[in-house]
């Protein structure tokens, strides 16, 4: 069996994939997905990466996918989408992939599947934003359309704050997606889902507003209620991903409320907290899938 590994080479997730791999006698190569070469015409190989064919692959474990030009990003999905139809598994596919990076798909494939989700609004023109800002009751959460870790996310209190942040976005031509603020008691909650089934969870604490790992948050090991488990494996068949980390909050008034579904999660604060190990268990179910 053959396994490749989409992503960055010597990247913390990439050696553990790679490590996990290894003591079950499989060498795993990465291929950095700003390397690929694809041919047409009956040029081989089809899809290359640094020379390497990836075709030849039986599995693709996709860890990262870059930002970069829409034309970039592009091309990199549609050539996971060709080592697809070539017979290569990619793990997660490239259509869940394309679903999670966004965060307004993401929700209303989560909407449509009957999960909560915050009342958000995207829109691109400001006067619209502007108006989205008032209807949200004056205190919302800015977020850009695709990203992670909490970058570039914030909230905002004030019009007057409101008109010249959604101003400056209007001169980069970007959207403007918005959501109303959810008291949440500063704690959201991370489970991760391998094969339709809840892995590990657990609760980050932030010292704002903002409980994001990378931010500073602490996390601790979190058992699931009914709720949250149901939640957790709805959301993840909603977009069709073979594993994915769901974000939750706790509202303060009671109930939950889905944010977003990650396609390509990271997990290094998830085994901090709960001690299970993620990679075994994601290279397990792949190696299953494939007997």
């Amino acid at each position: 069996m053959r396994i490749g590994i989409v992503g960055r080479r010597g990247s913390w997730y990439v050696t553990a994939l790679q490590t996990v791999l290894a003591r079950r006698g499989i060498d795993a190569p990465c291929f950095p997905v700003t390397r690929l070469t694809a041919r047409l015409g009956g040029g081989t190989p089809m899809v290359a990466c640094c020379g390497e064919p990836m075709e030849s692959c039986d599995v693709l474990l996709v860890r990262a996918i870059p930002g970069g030009s829409l034309e970039q990003v592009i091309y990199r999905m549609d050539t996971l989408h060709r080592l697809e139809n070539a017979g290569v598994r990619v793990i997660n596919s490239a259509s869940t992939i394309e679903r999670s990076v966004d965060k307004y798909y993401t929700l209303t494939l989560a909407e449509a599947a009957g999960l909560p989700t915050p009342r958000t609004i995207v829109a691109e023109r400001f006067d619209d934003a502007l108006a989205a800002y008032h209807e949200l009751a004056g205190d919302v959460v800015l977020k850009p359309l695709f990203g992670s870790e909490g970058r570039g996310i914030v909230r905002i209190t004030d019009v007057d704050c409101a008109y010249r942040v959604f101003k400056a976005l209007e001169l980069g031509n970007y959207v403007y997606y918005l959501q109303e603020y959810v008291p949440h008691s500063n704690e959201d909650i991370r489970v991760f889902v391998i094969n339709g089934e809840p892995v590990a969870a657990m609760v980050r604490r932030g010292k704002s507003w903002k409980t994001n790992i990378a931010n500073g948050a602490s996390a601790a090991s979190l058992v699931l209620d009914d709720t949250l488990r149901r939640m957790s494996i709805d959301a993840v068949r909603a977009l069709g991903a073979v594993y994915a980390g769901v974000d939750i909050l706790p509202c303060e008034g009671g109930g939950y409320m889905l944010i977003e579904v990650n396609g390509i999660p990271g997990w290094r604060g998830l085994q901090s907290a709960t001690g299970i190990d993620v990679p075994e268990l994601l290279v397990d179910h792949i190696l299953n899938g494939m007997q």
